[in-house]
């Protein structure tokens, strides 16, 4: 597996947290709802997605930030992110479409989610000290470095995590540790996961999942 090093820059990013000014998208929540039809079986209708233990799990998209969703209808819609269940839905939105979408779930209320059922004291302490410090003996920087004060997202480059289902977050660090999701701004993510192990990525999980989503 290639290894990622964290640059100069990006070490800036991470301990100093990343700002963007984004442009508000050309969205109508309405339509965003007529349009979200197709979304509501895996998403559910509040949006506040689905977590099946042991197998898949569909993420919280109810208080995300807009752009952040919009890139990503884009990105599966473009290959730049694989998903074999998104990139038939995304492909049934226009561009339009997508941005409605975005504001639209951007929105709605987030939910209490599901998947830290099984989790014991010691595995949430250890997953919080990774969201909240990071572990700078492996070059682990901690998740709100770049997800904002409290994880609840910064910008359309780093959405909320606070709150959003752990089977979801466990599969996404896989992805990145596996090199099968690289949609990330300078590799960032690539980097981190790859320093992680898999107990790391179940804690760090259930602790977020369990946070509240604001």
């Amino acid at each position: 597996m290639k290894t990622y090093p964290l640059k100069p820059l990006s070490l800036v990013l991470l301990i100093f947290g990343f700002s963007t000014t984004v442009s508000a998208l050309d969205g109508d929540a309405e339509r965003g709802q007529a349009a979200a039809a197709v979304c509501t079986a895996c998403h559910q209708a509040d949006g506040n997605g689905l977590s099946i233990p042991g197998a898949e799990s569909w993420p919280r998209l109810a208080g995300l930030d807009a752009a952040y969703m919009y890139k990503q209808l884009q990105d599966f819609n473009s290959g730049q992110r694989e998903n074999a269940s998104m990139a038939p839905f995304a492909a049934m939105l226009n561009d339009q479409q997508m941005q409605d979408v975005a504001v639209y779930f951007s929105q709605l209320m987030p939910n209490v989610v599901q998947g830290a059922d099984d989790a014991d004291e010691a595995l949430l302490k250890q997953g919080e000290r990774l969201a909240t410090l990071g572990d700078w003996s492996r070059y682990i920087p901690s998740c709100q470095s770049c997800h904002g004060p409290d994880n609840q997202g910064a910008g359309e480059n780093f959405p909320g995590i606070a709150g959003q289902h752990a089977g979801y977050l466990q599969a996404q660090l896989h992805n990145w540790q596996q090199d099968k999701r690289r949609n990330d701004p300078q590799h960032l993510m690539l980097a981190i996961a790859e320093r992680l192990n898999d107990e790391d990525i179940k804690a760090v999980a259930a602790w977020l999942s369990v946070q509240p989503a604001k």
